[in-house]
């Protein structure tokens, strides 16, 4: 299994040791470390790391910087050229905690009918589900605009925690640069959603599973701001019109 985690100025904040007790304990995991043109110490972190993991520990180092889309297809695309059954991304800042990946990768080998596994943000009771609440309702209101666009009711597109089974789909939707900065989970849904339609495969939604996370934090010092919610919509605008244009 091989999972990206894109890092853009993150020597700060992330969390080496939890990557170190995760690694120490999951000779099966490995991670592309993705450093996306940092302008701090963050590759110097990164490969102190994979120092220490090299056989569980790679780094892409891209330079310049080319957005956190860039940076999850290459990366992906680096994965997907390997042996693993399973590949994914992973937010940086681990909002998620690295031991969902156990509880993903366990659907997804349990359900030969289902190909992705993505984290939802739900506040259920039980589950520590943090997030600051203008997030929340904008993030509702995005989940909204997300399911008119591709034409599914789906709960949580933006989670940064996401695995796939490996697949020539998967890789097919991952072949060309995304079109959005902000919104490039939405466009690779609408690419895989597309590409299993065309094979013939019956409500190809029902091949992504949503998770309700068991533990979510909303860490500070997010590079997304409030205002690139607006600058998100207009891309989903966008990528609506895309997935309706561009031959099957």
């Amino acid at each position: 299994m091989k999972i990206v985690i894109p890092c853009y100025d993150e020597a700060e904040r992330f969390p080496t040791a939890s990557f170190v007790s995760y690694l120490s304990s999951h000779s099966e995991v490995g991670f592309i470390l993705v450093n996306d043109g940092s302008r701090d110490r963050t590759l110097e972190v990164l490969t102190g790391l994979a120092d220490r993991f090299p056989q569980q520990v790679e780094i892409l180092d891209l330079q310049p910087n080319r957005g956190k889309a860039e940076a999850v297809r290459q990366g992906l695309s680096l994965a997907l050229a390997g042996d693993s059954a399973i590949v994914g991304f992973w937010d940086a800042d681990l909002a998620t905690p690295l031991d969902a990946i156990d509880q993903f990768a366990g659907l997804l080998r349990e359900r030969p009918d289902i190909d992705w596994v993505i984290g939802a943000r739900v506040k259920l009771l039980g589950r520590h589900v943090a997030r600051h609440a203008s997030r929340h309702y904008l993030g509702r209101l995005f989940a909204t605009c997300a399911s008119l666009t591709l034409g599914i009711a789906i709960y949580d597109t933006q989670c940064g925690a996401k695995l796939f089974r490996t697949s020539p789909e998967l890789a097919d939707s991952l072949r060309h640069p995304f079109s959005s900065r902000w919104v490039f989970d939405v466009e690779l849904i609408g690419r895989f959603l597309r590409r299993l339609a065309a094979r013939g495969v019956a409500a190809p939604e029902s091949r992504i599973y949503e998770y309700p996370l068991n533990v979510w934090v909303d860490v500070k010092g997010s590079k997304v701001g409030a205002f690139d919610f607006f600058k998100a919509i207009l891309e989903m605008a966008g990528i609506w019109f895309r997935l309706r244009s561009e031959p099957r």
